[in-house]
């Protein structure tokens, strides 16, 4: 694995980092201001961001190793890796919004869907013209997907909607819900779902916010507020249907591969980096916080924990555009993550103090930001899943108490 890209004997490389670089100060500056909560999003930035993500996705850049003849970049590793640096060091996040279903559906469709389906749903996602969210998720049920109650009955052309998901969805309007539902619930487990794309302007959904102890993000995260999502005889037509109808499950392990981490990521997490920038500004008693004892240390566990979860991250990214076989690789960086997450929120708080609980910029460092992490240290054990739900997963993928290990899904 080798992200040190040799523009020495491939200047195409460094002429293309020049051209991504250059489109980004005219785009999307770093100067811009930007909401530290995605609870603090207005419209108007929401705006600004579908923006920037239909922009990208007009040059294949927001999505640029997906294949060209559906929206994506069609581009090579080097290329790809180019642009996801420069976009995090923009701090712009793929996509700019939320918008879970797009990277969760696309790839799905792309591997389940029928031709027509995918030149229909996919081009639009890829070119960041429409926002989709995923439903998955039921009260009853939790992490355990495989309880879905949603029910879909066929009627002639078309499919009934009957139900609710809940802590779904991010900040304002999306275009459509990829969602899960049971097709037949006298058919056992696994056996009984299918998945559906969703008009948002379908007649009998209706949305509720969530008044919910976090956001499901953190800095600069895309992800905002929570909602409940109600279906009351929602029709939708046939065609919608991907995948077939029963056999959900099978899609849904290229949907969770992705959404448990299988396509890795380059990111850092610029709050660590401005916590690290702040104590050592900040002055208690007279000396920098940094050069207390008790605050060295615990900087310099954060700094050794944060680089394990980049590498992680970075090697599970290399796997999976390289095509090479994966097993337990994505769903162990993301447990990684949110364990180091909530390691790295309490050790904030212990180098902080409250400072690292409030929220008001006057008061707290990096407007606000810290704050967000803190609070998402917690939060985000569960998300796609719980902490728990990887343990399984992970033992599973390694064989553990089984005959032979379970297979990664399918990823594009």
């Amino acid at each position: 694995m080798n992200f040190e890209l040799n523009f020495a004997t491939n200047p195409e490389l460094r002429a293309f980092e020049d051209e991504v670089r250059t489109w980004l100060d005219a785009n999307a500056p770093k100067d811009v201001p930007r909401a530290a909560d995605p609870i603090r999003y207005t419209h108007e930035e929401f705006e600004w961001r579908r923006d920037i993500g239909r922009k990208l996705g007009a040059k294949g850049w927001l999505f640029p190793t997906f294949p060209s003849e559906y929206g994506g970049g069609g581009l090579d590793l080097d290329r790809a890796t180019i642009i996801q640096l420069a976009l995090d060091d923009y701090r712009i996040p793929v996509p700019p919004y939320y918008n879970s279903g797009g990277p969760l559906a696309a790839a799905s469709i792309l591997v389940w869907g029928t031709e027509e389906q995918k030149r229909f749903f996919v081009p639009p996602i890829l070119r960041g013209e429409t926002v989709t969210w995923q439903l998955l998720t039921e009260p009853q049920g939790g992490s355990d997907l495989a309880t879905v109650t949603t029910k879909a009955t066929r009627d002639g052309d078309d499919y009934l909607i009957n139900g609710q998901k809940v802590f779904v969805g991010g900040a304002y309007e999306f275009d459509y819900a990829w969602t899960i539902v049971n097709t037949d619930p006298l058919a056992p487990r696994h056996q009984n779902v299918s998945w559906l794309m969703v008009p948002a302007s379908s007649e009998g959904m209706t949305r509720q916010p969530l008044d919910l102890f976090t956001v499901h993000g953190a800095g600069e995260s895309p992800v905002g507020p929570k909602e409940a999502v109600f279906f009351d005889n929602v029709r939708v037509p046939a065609f919608n249907l991907v995948g077939g109808e029963n056999n959900g499950w099978k899609v849904a392990t290229t949907h969770l591969e992705y959404e448990h981490g299988g396509a890795g990521h380059l990111r850092n997490i610029w709050v660590l980096d401005e916590f690290f920038q702040y104590c050592k500004e900040t002055k208690f008693r007279g000396k920098p916080l940094s050069e207390n004892q008790d605050v060295r240390d615990i900087l310099a566990d954060v700094w050794a924990d944060y680089q394990v979860d980049k590498l992680l991250g970075m090697h599970t990214f290399w796997l999976h555009h390289t095509k090479r076989p994966m097993s337990y690789e994505g769903i162990q960086s993301t447990f990684y993550h949110r364990m180091f997450s909530l390691r790295t929120s309490q050790r904030i708080q212990q180098a902080l103090g409250y400072f690292g609980l409030v929220s008001d910029p006057q008061w707290t460092p990096n407007d606000g930001r810290t704050e967000v992490f803190v609070r998402y240290g917690l939060g985000g054990l569960h998300g796609g899943g719980t902490h728990d739900t990887d343990r399984v997963i992970m033992s599973r993928r390694m064989g553990l108490g089984r005959n032979a290990s379970e297979a990664a899904g399918q990823m594009v």
